[in-house]
């Protein structure tokens, strides 16, 4: 990653523009601390784009065989024992 003081990213942003998308993120410094990064297009697109929810993730999953879901669904129901305390 290229860094750039404001001002030379300010003169030259042309060239910003395509070394951010030929090389990567190009990050822009004000006072010598880091201000602000430049992206490509496409790498904000990745950084941005919806991701699935843990449970579409579970249920992308490949299906489960018959007999595995019926013992899943025939097991007790029962919740256990009363215990005075």
């Amino acid at each position: 990653m290229h860094e750039w003081q404001l001002q030379d990213a300010k003169n030259r942003l042309s060239e910003l523009v395509r070394l951010a998308s030929e090389e990567g993120p190009q990050t822009v410094t004000v006072h010598g601390k880091r201000a602000a990064v430049l992206l490509s297009a496409a790498a904000y697109d990745r950084l941005t784009q919806a991701t699935a929810s843990f449970t579409d993730f579970l249920l992308s999953g490949p299906d489960w065989p018959d007999d595995l879901v019926h013992t899943i669904n025939d097991r007790s129901r029962d919740t256990g024992r009363t215990v005075d305390l």
